[in-house]
């Protein structure tokens, strides 16, 4: 048997799963010493290509499957490119029964009123990718859904049996849990769904009502950390799948966030343009990692000539982030090397608690989905930070404010935390950190319930 056209490998120690493990989420040896293991997907680009055109009216999973380990997964175990189209179509069928639409690519383009509000010449400007009207409000259905097509490629294989499904599980306040609820509940498999105390009502009614099994989790005085994420690790150790956002339980949760990055890719394509700056908000950071990662595939295999500058934006109530990038770049010369860069990041990598952990007080803002206590997939955001030329920002909440409402009177019904992107923009034209000329993408990835 061919090997598949993709591996998966721990940034942080190297290991490989099992070829024959039906669910290879985790690195064989997570939680072992100080390190930080994660799992990470790693194209073989003389295997694999970008597809032509762009994606229509089909499934991304579909247009895109060429670059998933799950399809690369399949291909090798015997299963044929038409039967992939089908698991996909049949689950992007399923999801639209229970949302009401299924997985179709987003807008994305130039903003007339954000570019004039900001500044901008006619040359340069604000491209807004717009998931508002994604599967369940927000992004987040791309992450679980990519999951799911491991779990159903698994079954397919014959490495799990369809008969004796173990629960699936995730940590989240809103937009994550509701996405995850969507898509279990179309493959007909029972989710657990851990929330803190004050998660929003409406949300709360709409997980019971798609039949997730919902536990709140309150904070411990004198504990650090995000209660319902502890409670997650609980459910994990007893055997539940990480149906969940967080990159460190779950590595292949970030391949199906890179659909919205190839979907960018193959817009500025198509217009022959290059972004110059892309600035993602970031909780646990699996957007933002998503994103890295699928613009660093586009231009290594030739659809971009270069990928932007990634920045990323937390607020003023907690930001771990950009902690860790500070204590990343304090350790680098005034002008690192491509080399001096990776020999930090395996430093970090290998001493994570000396980089990430807990914020020390429980965050506050009205970005509430990005508050999370730690930033899970730090080091693949700071290494794209580092490697683009891009920096975390810190913004206020009145500059969130702003940015929420001027997303709202540019015509989107985005969110507080879907609009932090466009905050962090306002800090970069505020510190002159972009030119008029230049193009910056914000991506606005929760509407407004």
């Amino acid at each position: 048997m061919r090997p598949p056209a993709s591996r998966l490998t721990c940034w942080g120690c190297g290991a490989v799963p099992d070829p024959a493990e039906a669910y290879p989420f985790r690195c064989p040896h997570a939680g072992a010493g100080d390190v930080d293991h994660v799992l990470v997907r790693v194209l073989d680009p003389d295997r694999v290509r970008f597809p032509e055109g762009g994606v229509g009216t089909r499934s991304p999973f579909v247009h895109y499957r060429g670059l998933l380990h799950s399809h690369h997964r399949a291909i090798a175990g015997g299963v044929a490119d038409d039967e992939v189209v089908e698991i996909v179509t049949r689950l992007d069928d399923a999801v639209s029964t229970v949302a009401g639409d299924g997985f179709r690519a987003t807008p994305f383009g130039r903003n007339d009123v954000l570019s004039d509000r900001l500044g901008f010449s006619a040359a340069g400007g604000v491209w807004v990718k717009d998931e508002t009207g994604n599967v369940s409000g927000s992004h987040k259905g791309r992450h679980l859904m990519g999951v799911l097509l491991h779990l159903e490629v698994a079954e397919r294989l014959g490495l799990a049996d369809p008969g004796a499904r173990p629960d699936l599980a995730i940590a989240s306040c809103g937009n994550a849990a509701l996405a995850a609820a969507v898509v279990a509940r179309a493959a007909d498999r029972v989710l657990r769904v851990f929330v803190p105390v004050d998660a929003d009502p409406v949300v709360l009614q709409q997980l019971h009502e798609l039949g997730a099994d919902v536990v709140t989790c309150a904070r411990e005085h004198g504990a650090t950390g995000d209660p319902a994420y502890a409670r997650l690790r609980s459910a994990l150790a007893a055997g539940a799948v990480p149906f969940t956002c967080q990159g460190n339980e779950n590595g292949l949760v970030i391949e199906g966030g890179e659909t919205l990055a190839w979907e960018m890719a193959s817009d500025l394509r198509a217009a022959d343009i290059d972004l110059d700056h892309l600035v993602v908000q970031v909780g646990g950071g699996a957007l933002a990692s998503g994103c890295i990662q699928g613009f660093e595939e586009a231009v290594r295999l030739g659809v971009l000539a270069r990928g932007p500058r990634i920045h990323t934006v937390q607020t003023t109530g907690g930001h771990p982030l950009e902690r860790a990038y500070a204590r990343v770049r304090a350790a680098l010369p005034a002008t690192p090397s491509a080399a001096d860069v990776q020999s930090a990041l395996h430093e970090a990598a290998t001493h994570r608690s000396a980089f990430m952990w807990p914020w020390e007080d429980e965050p506050h803002s009205i970005a509430t989905g990005i508050l999370d206590d730690e930033t899970y997939d730090w080091r693949a955001v700071v290494g794209g930070m580092l490697t683009t030329g891009g920096r975390p920002l810190v913004s206020s909440e009145e500059c969130l404010a702003r940015a929420h409402d001027l997303g709202h009177a540019a015509g989107y019904a985005v969110d507080p935390t879907g609009s932090a992107g466009l905050a962090g923009l306002l800090d970069l034209v505020s510190a002159g950190d972009v030119g008029a000329d230049d193009r910056v993408g914000v991506l606005f990835t929760g509407v407004d319930r």
